[in-house]
């Protein structure tokens, strides 16, 4: 069995949006290669959504599709108040942003070895268990 791999918000978006196509396409390549291993949680669902209706005008029904492909897919974790918890821990020890925290809290709950996120330090080890990778990320940078 393969590692679970925990999938932030922003490649959601560069999936089901034209903006970046390199990033697009990279995106679209991680969920396919991962997609029986990959764990998201209702925070990305939520935050997926308020961006795709708000910054790109996404019709509701397609984005209603593509929410319900998401969750009929991927293993979709709740925010439960031990998540909450443990990411105020995160915010001490690492200094995240509050909703940062929550990702890297949902991804440890749900034993996922990965993170990928283009928002937090990339090559990051959290826990001595889920590393941080910014798939964007050139080799040089």
């Amino acid at each position: 069995m393969k590692d679970k791999i925990f999938i932030d918000t922003n490649l959601w978006v560069y999936a089901y949006t034209s903006k970046d196509l390199d990033k697009r396409n990279k995106a679209r390549d991680i969920l396919f290669e991962y997609a029986e291993n990959i764990v998201i949680s209702t925070q990305v669902v939520n935050e997926f959504s308020f961006v795709m209706l708000r910054k790109f005008k996404i019709d509701i029904k397609d984005l209603n599709t593509i929410v319900k492909r998401m969750i009929k897919n991927y293993e979709v974790s709740l925010i439960y108040y031990s998540t909450i918890e443990k990411a105020f821990d995160l915010i001490q020890k690492y200094n995240f942003s509050y909703y940062d925290s929550l990702i890297v809290s949902s991804a440890l709950e749900n034993e996922c070895s990965v993170l990928y996120s283009e928002d937090m330090h990339h090559g990051l080890v959290v826990e001595n268990k889920l590393k941080i990778i910014n798939p964007f990320k050139k080799e040089n940078d």
